[in-house]
Formats: structure tokens, sequence, C-alpha cells
């Protein structure tokens, strides 16, 4: 073991921990860290091809703190130089050793899209999670939010992302992407991802969400008729469950069978607010609400570690709190 130098022994001293104290150590109690390094390890670079890689436990953690604190490459980078707990969570002395830059968390970064990593940790973290009793298989619930895309055209081709598209909710229109998500009914933990454009139908997606052992699954009114879709597997016979339209609801009789459809309306609301926890998540925890890369392929890869990342924190509402 490393000598601990005075900076870290004066920042271990100190009468209070911060919430980003207490956010980096939750998530670092909660990440199967074993398991991601042996997913990763086989492609990462070995020393004796040039120049020596730094170790890959140590790039990992910056990658984690860079997805759940919503940095840039390079804000990550300033950030280790500025917060004593950032790095305490990445494991860096500067007193003996220097940050990694920009270029080096952008290559790991890029490590992880070629070989579709980000997509196996999200599917490490899910059989992490179902190892301890936390996946019940037997509902899901489906939904999707829109994440916006930059609209400039200041670049080479003078256009807009051409795999982003422009969707109208309510009265107003967003450009971008869709994040479709299935929800496990009984936890919470989303178990399948997918990436579109912004303009695709939520109901075109519905059945590819399911895991294929369901029992009933859920759905607000948007997913209207998707038992009728031609992508139906016959040999899955799932219960849907569909939210009423807000305007036929609207116009539910004050008489007995009339409430009693309300109540039932309000059951189907009260159950499906599962799903919308992730999206708290990665929006308001990871300050994910804008399209960071162009295209869609970089952007469902880097999803795929904020969903698997913001399923540890909702399990990890069952861990105790470091103590301050």
């Amino acid at each position: 073991m490393k000598q601990r130098s005075f900076a870290d022994a004066e920042y271990a001293a100190k009468p209070r921990q911060t919430r980003q104290d207490r956010f980096l150590s939750k998530i670092d109690a909660a990440t199967p860290w074993p398991a991601l390094l042996a997913v990763i390890d086989p492609f990462y670079p070995k020393a004796g091809n040039g120049r020596p890689p730094l170790g890959c436990e140590r790039m990992l953690r910056m990658y984690v703190a860079q997805q759940c604190l919503g940095f840039s490459d390079e804000g990550i980078e300033d950030a280790i130089y500025d917060s004593g707990a950032i790095r305490r969570f990445v494991g860096i002395d500067l007193g003996r050793e220097s940050s990694p830059d920009a270029t080096t968390v952008l290559k790991f970064r890029r490590l992880l899209e070629t070989h579709g990593l980000t997509k196996l940790i999200f599917e490490t973290i899910k059989g992490h999670l179902a190892e301890q009793g936390l996946l019940m298989r037997e509902g899901t619930i489906v939904d999707a939010t829109l994440i916006a895309a930059s609209p400039s055209t200041k670049n080479k081709a003078g256009e807009r992302d051409p795999e982003m598209h422009q969707s109208k909710k309510g009265n107003q229109w967003h450009f971008g992407m869709k994040a479709h998500i299935g929800v496990d009914a009984a936890s919470g933990l989303v178990h399948s991802l997918i990436g579109t454009a912004g303009n695709v139908a939520d109901i075109t997606q519905a059945h590819a969400l399911l895991h294929g052992e369901e029992r009933h699954a859920h759905g607000d009114a948007g997913y209207q008729g998707v038992e009728k879709r031609e992508e139906c597997n016959p040999e899955h016979t799932v219960a849907w469950q569909i939210a009423m339209r807000p305007g036929k609801r609207r116009k539910l009789p004050d008489t007995e069978g009339g409430r009693l459809l309300q109540q039932t309306e309000q059951l189907k609301s009260s159950l499906r607010a599962k799903v919308e926890h992730p999206f708290h998540i990665i929006k308001n925890l990871f300050r994910h609400r804008k399209a960071r890369y162009r295209g869609l392929f970089k952007n469902t890869a880097q999803l795929y570690s904020l969903f698997g990342l913001a399923n540890l924190l909702i399990a990890a509402r069952r861990i105790p709190e470091p103590s301050r």
C-alpha cells in the first residue's frame, strides 16, 4: 500500500462529508468493480506496445465519475484537480502523479464504444442485481423520454445531425432522440434499452423492450393498441395494462362505475410511476438532458452506461449510507 500524502490526510480529517463525497461513496459501494473490470480488461491495451497504459481500474473509475457527474472529457480532467472527493474516488494522488488528460479519457471512451462494452457494462450490472434477487421478471413497465440534441448547423456539412429528428410533445416541438426503456415492475430497475430518433413512435418499440418472461406489461396512453401489432409474439402471452386516453378519462361519468374506472386508472398510474425514477436520475442527478455526441450510435452507447449506473443508485437504497 502507498503511504498517504499530507493532502489526503488533511482531506480525510475534515469535519464533515460533502454531498459529492456521499454521492460518490454510494456509487463506489454499489458498483461491482471486479465484474466490470473482467468485461473491459480483455480489450484494454497491455504494456509492451508503445506508451505504457494507465491502470484499467483507474480509467474505469474516471469514466464512471464522468458519467455520474455530467462532465465532458476536459471537464473531468479539470474536476480531478478541483475536487478532493473525485480524486479519492478515482484513486489519484496529485503529490505523486498527474491526472489522466482529456485525450486519454477520449481514447478509453472510444474503446468502450468500438467493442460495445457499454452494453456489456449494462448487462453485467443487471446480472449482478439479478443475483441479489432484485429483478422479479414478472412484469414490465415501458416508456420513453426525449433527449434534446443540438440544432446547430455550424459544421462542415451545414446541417443538423441527420440521425436525430424533431418530435412534437403537447404543443411544443423537440429536436433530438428518444430513449425507450423497459423497467421491472417490482423493483423499478431498467432491464432493456433502445435508442431511436425522436420521431419514432413509442408503440413501435414496445415488444422489443420485453424480456419474454412477463405475465403483465404496463404503458401509458401512447401504447394504445399495442397488443394488436404484427410484432406481437404469439408464444409470449402477456396481459397489457394500458392507460386510458386523457380525453376519454375526463368524460367518465360521475357514477359508481365511472368512479371505479377512475380509481383503476389511478392505480395504473401509481404503478407506472416507477418508470420515471430512472429518467429522473439520468436527467437530474447525472445532468444528461442533452445528447453530447453526434449520431445515435455514440449517444446510445452512453445511455447504456448511464442507465446501468442509475440501476445501481436505485438498488443502493438498500445499502446503508457511509458514516459521516
